[in-house]
């Protein structure tokens, strides 16, 4: 008999579903932000879809999630904003208000979204 190969026959099939895992995080300014100057809002400044305080920031995902700043309702520019994710006195959200720019001004509405996509795949092996 002649040299072969010997390997398994195997049939994989795969079904991937990507679903977001979004949050948001509410804040009423409390002071005007004048236009140069940062507004650091910390974790538990922060109050969630049920009124509660919030206790942490998600993590995002790594090359999988994005935030989100709407400034009275009006969706900021990435470059004007740091996140950090975290528990109180850790997370944060920072604005900075850029230079030539308006101010923020005392009782306007922040809104923070944060969206993770979440990949879940199943597999099924057939011999």
């Amino acid at each position: 008999m002649a040299l072969q190969i010997m390997k398994l026959q195997v049939v994989v099939n795969t079904t991937t579903t990507v679903g977001p895992d979004s949050a948001k995080f509410f804040y009423v300014t409390t002071v005007d932000t004048a236009a140069g100057a940062t507004l650091t809002i910390n974790t538990d400044d922060f109050f969630d879809d049920t009124g509660a305080v919030a206790t942490a920031l998600p993590e995002l995902a790594v090359d999988n999630s994005y935030t989100q700043v709407f400034i009275n309702g009006v969706p900021q520019m990435d470059g004007i904003s740091v996140y950090t994710a975290g528990a109180a006195g850790t997370g944060s959200l920072a604005i900075t208000v850029p230079v030539d720019g308006e101010a923020i001004l005392a009782d306007s509405p922040i809104v923070l979204k944060v969206v993770n996509y979440v990949p879940v795949s199943e597999s099924t092996v057939e011999t």
